[in-house]
């Protein structure tokens, strides 16, 4: 019996199901938020179906997330959970540390880890588990982090709930330890430093830190680098492989980035729609996948290696499924994309649908639509003076894209606002169309503000939760004052249907939407004004690859379509790649490297943009080719 128990794994779920009720057409998650009962990544809720969900129907009022799902996972081993969002990969990560419970959630099946029955464990004996057998990392650590405590506190009372007999001294020191351990600088300083005074790859490791204070036999990560750029994503990554090798704990790793996922785990689970859809080493998964749904993710993928095509066919710059229209299913009346075009999101009407390409290809010539020559920003009054933009120029015609990439605190997004003039230039010159624009005063700026836009990188943030969708988009028209309100109301269901949503969503409120459909809710405000220029700020660094694939498509589209010149902030090199006629590489304020995107990815000459480009997570010829 003895020997039974020590091979059995670490992590056995059978038949698990998770169901959430239906309130108002969307599902409660455990967090507390809602949860789209939609039919696809990027598919519409559906109110008046409260028993419609992706993997069916659990009962009246109950989407289920997750459907009958089995899996193991051997001690000191990593899996890889991947699928599109509302898969239900983070579902069935929570229900390893039985986070359901008290939300209402209905649960059947088994989870056992570490030999306990998580499902029907006492309060009191999941709280052993949790931090003591199974520790998990979230996706956004300023929102796990409590922002009134110290780093080094939050550690610290962790530690005690499961050493009971540790002094305060003890388990202060043990804080100080972990967060040495996770690469904090400085760590006994820095553990009394508070969570908005870290960066965000030093918020991810003292999560991490908490996570192992405890020394957990398990680890679950739920996409704890989406938001991180390239250089410190391979730093968590390298992290978490460093300590799986010294501690032996296991390791399941939640993310839609199949890139990590390649080299960062022993074996794939692949879901869709609650279900496991193909499982097994990730080398086989990825290099030689049984399913059309598994392929057709691939296909999706953008990669870093491959030239931007400018056709229908390939423009992403990687292979399609064979057979595949939406994920899984066989080619539908528009035609094979590769891509799932979910019910709910509208083609657009009367635009060729040309693949992922984004720019023209070749810029138009004549006068540049926008000149930056010298730009600089300083922020702070007190003090020494951060420059956060330092002598930046650059050029952009009408039609042209211009990717910008570069780490965090590279003063991307800074220099994204001021383009748009959302920030005033402390230096240098801003022309709009031959006119100087940067140092306008607001009332000067009024005309210029229809034809300068931004989409911003969190849709959720951006729009207002007590206003309908329709009256957000409304509010350019709104304050330019031209239009009679029939006429706007009307302007906006164009709008909402030429981003492809439905126009009789105008009164919808953002959390009934998906993360997706936010985004084209943001990019049809940023449209409302009809204007030539639109800086898009990481618009799809949240998003999974083929929700991801439809923005940019939908970028593309409306390029072609009206002319416009777009700015392409993000730290994903593989998009900027696909998107981009030019590219401009930042570091510390400063345009580094800048020219035309095949030849800056293909040859760059600036150690930084060697360094960025190496660091980016790749599925493999083999595996991106399948």
């Amino acid at each position: 019996m003895s020997d039974q128990r020590s091979i059995r794994p670490l992590v056995e779920v059978a038949e698990l199901s998770v169901g959430f009720p239906v309130v108002g057409g969307s599902a409660l998650s455990p967090a507390g938020g809602a949860r789209e009962s939609g039919d696809g990544p990027d598919a519409p809720p559906a109110p008046g179906h409260a028993g419609a969900a992706r993997a069916g129907t659990a009962g009246r009022g109950l989407v289920r997330a997750v459907d009958r799902l089995s899996f193991t996972l051997e001690a000191g081993n990593a899996l890889g959970i991947v699928g599109e969002s509302g898969s239900g990969k983070s579902t069935a990560a929570f229900a390893l540390l039985g986070l359901h419970r008290g939300t209402g959630a209905q649960v059947t099946g088994a989870v056992r880890v570490g030999g306990s029955d998580v499902l029907t464990a006492s309060d009191a004996e999941l709280r052993r588990i949790r931090g003591g057998v199974a520790a998990m990392v979230f996706q956004d650590p300023l929102s796990s982090l409590d922002p009134y405590l110290a780093i080094g506190d939050q550690i610290t009372e962790v530690y005690r709930v499961h050493h009971r007999s540790a002094s305060r001294r003890a388990a202060r020191a043990r804080a100080v330890e972990v967060l040495d351990r996770v690469g904090i600088p400085d760590a006994a300083r820095r553990s009394r430093a508070r969570p908005h005074e870290f960066s965000g790859g030093m918020r991810q490791r003292a999560l991490i830190a908490m996570a192992l204070s405890c020394e957990p036999q398990l680890l679950v990560a739920d996409e704890p680098t989406t938001a991180l750029d390239v250089t410190v994503q391979a730093q968590i990554l390298g992290l978490l492989a460093e300590l799986r090798a010294e501690t032996g704990m296991g390791l399941i790793l939640v993310t839609h980035d199949l890139g990590v996922a390649a080299s960062n785990v022993d074996e794939l689970l692949v879901m869709r729609e609650g279900r496991a859809v193909e499982r097994g080493p990730v080398r086989t998964v990825l290099s030689a996948p049984r399913e059309p749904y598994t392929r057709t993710l691939l296909a999706a993928v953008p990669r870093v290696d491959a030239r931007r095509a400018n056709g229908a066919n390939g423009a992403n710059g990687v292979s399609r499924a064979s057979g595949a229209n939406e994920v899984g299913r066989p080619d539908g009346p528009d035609g094979p994309d590769g891509l799932d075009r979910p019910d709910g999101v509208r083609k657009l009407h009367g635009v060729r649908d040309a693949g992922v390409v984004v720019g023209s290809g070749e810029p138009a010539g004549g006068k540049p639509l926008l000149e930056a020559v010298g730009l600089r920003r300083e922020f702070g009054k007190r003090g020494p003076r951060v420059v956060a933009v330092d002598d930046v120029s650059l050029t952009l015609h009408s039609g042209e894209t211009l990717g910008i990439v570069g780490e965090s605190g590279s003063g991307k997004t800074t220099l994204g606002r001021m383009i748009v003039r959302l920030l005033e230039p402390s230096g240098g010159e801003l022309r709009y169309q031959g006119r100087e624009i940067g140092r306008l005063r607001e009332r000067q700026l009024r005309p210029f503000r229809s034809e300068l836009q931004m989409v911003f990188q969190d849709p959720v943030s951006s729009l207002n939760p007590r206003r309908s969708i329709g009256e957000s988009i409304a509010d350019p028209l709104r304050a330019a004052g031209v239009l009679p309100a029939p006429r706007i109301v009307a302007r906006v269901r164009e709008l909402l249907e030429r981003v492809g949503l439905e126009p009789d969503w105008y009164h919808r409120y953002p959390h009934e939407f998906s993360g997706g459909q936010r985004q084209r809710v943001g990019i049809a405000r940023a449209l409302a004004p009809e204007p030539r220029l639109i800086v898009c700020d990481e618009p799809v660094s949240a998003l999974d690859v083929t929700t991801q694939a439809h923005i940019v498509r939908l970028l593309g589209e409306l390029q072609r379509e009206l002319g416009l010149a777009l700015v392409f902030i993000a730290h994903d090199l593989a998009v900027v790649r696909q998107v981009s006629d030019r590219v401009a590489v930042m570091r510390d304020g400063r345009i580094v490297e800048e020219g035309e995107t095949d030849a800056v990815y293909d040859d760059p000459q600036h150690p930084y943009t060697r360094a960025l480009l190496a660091a980016v997570p790749l599925l493999g010829g083999a595996e991106a080719a399948a």
